[in-house]
């Protein structure tokens, strides 16, 4: 039996495969290298990678046919929130339909005990309420955002109306080893350790904050989402439903970036620029669904960071 991760060569997904091997499963990894990186996998012969398009319907009916799945994690996607805005029909594509080929094979495989799909906060919107609920109103607001609730919505009917055993999960603010700073949806972590990096190099480089700082966010450690990802596709209470992945701990992002220069050690110079068109004011999580099922985060902001930094840090 096998469990397929697709995505699994990018940030999120590599942290899950390492995860799995650990626990002697036998993984599949779906990715078409748009923003992964091989490299990023761990080296086992338990672990198989296949370069391809999840939107390609017959890449993914062959994928099926060949290997028998006990579990999926789809966490695949074109996750540049400016390239669906910029290219709606390519990204809804893989995003959307490429979901929908996923769930069709799945739906036929009867030896599935969890079909996991990964959202995205980006499904609230600008809707003001707090903290977000998996019940909070839904405003997406751009084709990434519509794609992600669509086919959220349509893993979970799939097991109301098919029985085949879907839950979905939303990620918050993410970040961790292997984040990709160049990468066109690289979390403001990344980014931020990489001019860190940078300036303790003795190369300046200013880190740009747009609005006033005093934005809101749910910062998760990947470890922590890895964590929850395994309960959810484990957890019979988890079936048919939605969780919200964070810490449920609003951090202003001012303080954030204080306290990793003084964890790092490191003076960056600060620019201060208008607010982008789009960003989102306040966002944090509700997380007891999450803990109704047995999660509680294991990193504090600080530990996370701590972690992170040390690694990178030592890469040279």
């Amino acid at each position: 039996m096998y469990t397929l991760v697709t995505g699994g060569a990018g940030f999120i997904g590599s942290h899950l495969v390492k995860a799995l091997i650990n626990s002697n499963r036998k993984v599949v990894v779906l990715d078409d290298l748009s923003m992964g990186n091989v490299e990023n996998l761990p080296k086992s012969e338990n672990v198989t990678f296949i370069e391809g398009d999840l939107g390609n319907k017959t890449t993914v009916q062959e994928l099926f046919k060949t290997y028998d799945f006990e579990k999926v994690f789809h966490l695949g996607a074109v996750a540049s929130v400016a390239a669906s805005v910029e290219n709606p029909l390519k990204t809804h594509q893989t995003n959307l339909e490429g979901s929908l080929y996923l769930l069709e094979e799945a739906k036929k495989n009867k030896n599935l005990k969890r079909f996991v799909f990964a959202s995205s906060a980006a499904v609230y919107g600008d809707e003001p309420t707090l903290p977000k609920t998996e019940n909070s109103p839904i405003q997406p607001l751009t084709p990434y955002a519509i794609d992600k609730f669509a086919s959220e919505r349509y893993a979970l009917s799939y097991y109301q109306l098919y029985g085949t055993p879907t839950a979905a999960v939303r990620f918050f603010n993410v970040y961790g080893i292997n984040q990709n700073p160049s990468s066109p949806y690289s979390g403001v972590i990344s980014i931020l350790t990489d001019r860190l990096l940078s300036n303790k190099k003795g190369i300046e480089k200013t880190f740009t904050v747009f609005g006033d700082g005093e934005q809101t966010r749910d910062f998760v450690y990947v470890d922590d989402v890895v964590k929850a990802l395994l309960l959810v596709s484990e957890s019979e209470d988890a079936l048919g439903r939605v969780f919200n992945v964070g810490t449920g701990q609003p951090v202003k992002l001012i303080d954030m970036i204080n306290i990793y220069k003084k964890l790092s050690g490191v003076n960056l110079p600060l620019a201060f620029e208008k607010q982008r068109e789009g960003d989102i004011r306040e966002s944090y999580a509700d997380i007891n669904a999450l803990r109704s099922i047995d999660f509680e985060p294991s990193y504090t902001l600080e530990e996370g960071l701590n972690v992170y930094w040390k690694h990178e840090s030592q890469q040279g």
